[in-house]
This record gives structure tokens, C-alpha cells and sequence, in this order.
């Protein structure tokens, strides 16, 4: 266990939402590993405290847990309040998000716009509180999570598709803002990450070709130290990075085409409800 006075030279607080499982899980561990002291914020209460008491025990941080649905005003508001509020905050990881599978025309409207809710609304309103106060101190790093869907037409996922299209975008527009603070804003564009959320959905990972993924340790550590560099954007990948040159070389129709033709598959699955990560 490091020596607390070595923790406090790292500097600050991290805030991690969707904290309970899977990629924030992973940011969590690897922020209290370089010496942050942490609010762990999800839905989920029993994950969130046994992932708090484990990473108090194994890196002496402070954790704080903080149970909130992001989906809901109250929710929202409880954390918005804790971030806007807190003068030790050095990082933001607006992680929570859900998603939905299917034709657009058959989901439902109210779960649709909880996604936006979600994924876009959540994260707008907790980077906003973060800003101010890392602007004033002349430090600080927000990572928002999108996908490498960002730059794809995912079919069958529209709302999710356009939600991280969304975050991806916002993201590089506040990053050009900020330049000169000292507070950098980062999107993280991962494509398959192995973690519990495919198995959940009920998908065969055997059937995701081996090159397309990659492992959520890996991705959260190139994405902390492209924050250290000061980097926008940060595509974990090199095979996502060179896929996405041909998607921006091929005619937006074949890309679209090739989109459909693919996730067809999914479809064809018969595959349930996105969960939250």
C-alpha cells in the first residue's frame, strides 16, 4: 500500500460514473492505483460498495460511493451538485451509458430518449459542472466515453450511434475551447471490449472476430495516458484506427451498405436489450 503522502503529490479526486462493472470499473481501479481518491457513481449499490472497500484496502484512497440513476432529474442532480462542488476534483469519467438493439421503428420511444438522457444529457451536464472550478485551479481532464461507432452508421443501434456520435464531436469542440487552461477534455472511441456486457446481451464473443477486440486494462490505460499528453481523441486500437481511414477514403453509401450487411448479423440473433456498462 502506498504511502498517503505519496498519493496526495498525485493530485486530487476522481469522479467515475458507471462505476459499478465493466470500463469503469477498470478507469476506478486505475486511477486509485496512481493515487486518487475516488466518488464511485452507478445504479448498481452492491458492486459499487464491494468495488469501493476492495480498492480502499488494496491502494489506501478514499472512495466515496454515491448511488444514482443518471436516467433520472434526482439522480442527475445529486451528482452534478457533487462535482460542481468538490475543489479536489483533477478528473471526470463520464462513463454511464445505455443502449438499445433493434429497428429504431420498434423500440420504445421512452427508452430511446432515456439513452439520450443518459449518454448525452448526463455527460453535457457533469462536464459543465466540472469547468468551472478546474478552469479557476489551472488543472484538470474529463474523459467522456464514446465508441468507435462514433464514426460509423451502426444500424440497429440508432439512438445508441448517435448518442456517441454526439459525445464524440462535443468532446473535441470543448478540448479546441480549453486550449490554455490546463484542463483537457478527452473522448475514448473503443470498439469491443472484453468485458461482461456482450455475454449479457446474450452474444457469442467466439463469433467477433479475435482482431476486433481488445481488453478494458488496455484501453483504460492508453486513454489515461493520452489524457497525461493532452490528446482529443483517443481510438485504443490500431486495427479500429486503420478501419477508420477506410471509412473516411469510401463513398458514405458503402459504408453504409457494408454497416448494414454486417450488424445484419447481430440482427439476425435476435438479441436483447443493451444493458448499462
Amino acid at each position: 500500500m502506498a504511502d498517503r503522502s505519496e498519493k496526495a503529490a498525485s493530485g486530487g479526486r476522481a469522479v467515475v460514473t458507471g462505476a459499478s462493472r465493466g470500463l469503469g470499473a477498470e478507469y476506478a481501479e486505475q486511477l486509485a492505483a496512481e493515487g486518487h481518491d475516488l466518488v464511485l457513481t452507478a445504479r448498481s449499490e452492491g458492486p459499487l460498495r464491494d468495488l469501493a472497500r476492495r480498492l480502499r484496502q488494496q491502494h489506501g484512497v478514499e472512495v466515496e460511493v454515491l448511488v444514482a440513476d443518471l436516467a433520472r432529474e434526482e439522480g442527475l442532480r445529486a451528482v452534478e451538485r457533487r462535482v460542481a462542488n468538490d475543489r479536489e476534483l483533477s478528473v471526470l469519467v463520464n462513463n454511464a451509458g445505455l443502449g438499445t438493439w433493434g429497428r429504431f421503428a420498434d423500440l420504445d420511444l421512452a427508452r430511446e430518449l432515456e439513452i439520450i438522457r443518459v449518454n448525452v444529457l448526463a455527460a453535457v451536464r457533469l462536464t459543465r459542472a466540472a469547468l468551472p472550478g478546474m478552469i479557476e485551479r489551472g488543472r484538470g481532464g474529463i474523459i467522456n466515453v464514446s465508441s468507435v461507432s462514433a464514426f460509423l452508421p451502426q444500424v440497429y443501434s440508432a439512438t445508441y450511434n448517435a448518442t456517441k456520435a454526439y459525445l464524440r464531436n462535443f468532446s473535441e469542440c470543448v478540448h479546441e475551447e480549453l486550449r490554455g487552461t490546463g484542463v483537457t477534455v478527452q473522448v475514448v472511441c473503443p470498439g469491443f471490449l472484453r468485458t461482461e456486457l456482450l455475454p449479457r446481451m446474450g452474444v457469442d464473443p467466439q463469433r467477433v472476430p479475435w482482431f476486433l477486440w481488445m481488453r478494458p486494462e488496455r484501453c483504460v490505460r492508453l486513454s489515461l495516458a493520452a489524457l497525461r499528453r493532452g490528446k482529443a481523441v483517443c481510438v485504443p486500437n490500431a486495427g479500429y484506427r486503420l478501419l477508420l481511414v477506410a471509412v473516411r477514403i469510401l463513398p458514405r453509401g458503402l459504408v453504409r451498405w457494408c454497416a448494414r450487411s454486417l450488424l445484419g448479423q447481430f440482427d439476425r440473433w435476435g438479441l436483447p436489450e443493451k444493458r448499462e456498462r
